[in-house]
């Protein structure tokens, strides 16, 4: 099948991929001229496992190609992808303005029948929208051409997103016609050994099941810090009363481990939006208002107990700090915990030594680009060196089960923050430690 895939950002060029990987002929476009050239040559602008390997094999295998020609990769598409970005306005809602520039872009340039997918996370209704203004412009060309608008949110996981797209959890579709679910299950199908995985509903349910959905995982990061910030003013331990209601199979495991907030791409941006758009139809989303509260709030949690321990004036002191990334297997640094607590301990004077083994570009090129008192090493030990305290923000496999008898040779004091409550387990305090983490005293 032919398929366009508008936007070769995250979404649209691990999506793009992993549908040339079944066989399909995909053509990624992106207004990016220098991003393209890169492309082309296999130069991936993002980290993710396994997608440059499977980027090149495409490129080789004719099945991939990138482009700045919009016309005429729509010209060629039996399928069309909009995949752009959806960043978030001053007010928390979503900008349409590149989806409906992409829409507007399809009806000048579309002759024949073709589905019109969105792909980018966006708000309900935008289907609508996207309709309207491909329409518009087939009225202006005096044309009358059938195209079919489709709702696909995806669900990837970052550091994960390959597996996740090639074995699916379930792939939702929202549609008003048999002609857009039939060409979608059979672009899908491959993915899938049963179809009970492939979930059809009308367009905007399927819009809002992306925001529900990430919401829902919001929710219960939000609701495990906020038991854990309770545990540690009660004399509990988070960690024991994780397991605890963990084992309930109605509420299981998955994002009940205490930390230092979620970051990323979706869940800061998605809760926010879905808080407007409740208050747009006059409706005040409380519980969703409170993850948001909660989460800002416990990205602080690690530089409080800093400051709890060394005061509030950290001039003089050092910091090793582990991980920059919102999460494991990504440079995404987007509303990482990490910018909060670096720039909370810098502009009270403390020096940061920081390692990641991916997102150090990250950093300096935006996200920490001018903050005073931060230096960027190449190993993680080297951060420690005359360090007062080490500083865990990213649960990197590497980082997991340390030497910790060179951690005490390199720190000035043994002692560690731990913001992913990563080295419970190690019996730390026994070993001579001084060690914090979160949901516990």
């Amino acid at each position: 099948m032919n398929i366009t895939v508008v936007g070769s950002g995250y979404v649209g060029l691990v999506s793009g991929t992993c549908f040339a990987e079944m066989g399909n002929k995909v053509t990624c476009v992106d207004i990016d001229q220098k991003k393209i050239e890169n492309l082309n040559k296999g130069i991936i602008p993002i980290f993710e496992p396994g997608l440059e390997a499977m980027v090149l094999k495409n490129i080789k295998n004719n099945t991939l190609e990138f482009t700045t020609n919009l016309s005429e990769a729509i010209s060629k598409a039996k399928i069309v992808f909009i995949a752009v970005g959806t960043p978030m306005g001053n007010d928390g809602s979503a900008d349409l303005q590149y989806v409906l520039a992409v829409a507007k872009s399809i009806g000048k340039s579309m002759t024949k029948e073709l589905v019109v997918v969105d792909k980018s996370t966006v708000p309900i209704g935008t289907a609508d929208k996207v309709r309207a203004t491909i329409q518009n412009e087939l009225n202006k060309r005096e044309l009358q051409i059938n195209f079919h608008v489709v709702s696909n949110p995806e669900f990837l996981k970052e550091g994960a997103a390959i597996d996740d797209f090639m074995k699916p959890d379930r792939v939702v579709i929202g549609a008003e016609s048999v002609f857009a679910f039939d060409v979608m299950k059979q672009l899908y199908s491959p993915f899938f050994r049963t179809h009970d995985r492939f979930i059809t509903m009308d367009i905007r349910s399927a819009e809002m099941t992306k925001y529900a959905a990430n919401a829902m995982l919001a929710t219960k990061i939000s609701f495990m810090n906020e038991i854990a910030n309770i545990c540690e003013r009660v004399g509990a331990d988070a960690n024991q009363v994780r397991i605890g209601i963990g084992s309930d199979k109605r509420i299981g495991y998955s994002f009940i481990y205490p930390g230092a907030g979620y970051g990323g791409s979706c869940f800061p941006k998605d809760v926010k939006a879905l808080k407007k758009i409740a208050e747009e139809h006059n409706y005040k989303a409380r519980l969703i208002s409170s993850v948001e509260d909660v989460n800002d709030a416990q990205k602080l949690v690690v530089a409080q107990k800093i400051t709890k321990r060394f005061g509030e004036n950290l001039s003089g002191f050092t910091f090793g700090l582990w991980g920059l990334a919102f999460k494991p297997g990504t440079d995404d640094m987007r509303e990482a915990p990490a910018i909060y607590v670096v720039k909370e301990l810098t502009k009270r004077g403390a020096t940061v030594k920081a390692y990641d083994p991916k997102a150090v570009e990250e950093a300096k090129r935006f996200y920490l680009k001018g903050v005073k008192g931060i230096s960027y090493y190449d190993s993680k030990y080297e951060v420690l060196k005359d360090a007062d305290a080490l500083i865990l923000l990213t649960e990197w496999k590497e980082f997991r089960s340390p030497d910790f008898e060179e951690l005490k040779s390199q720190l000035n004091s043994p002692i560690i923050f731990d913001g992913r409550n990563q080295y419970g387990i190690f019996k730390l305090e026994e070993k001579g430690f001084e060690y914090y983490q979160i949901g516990k005293n």
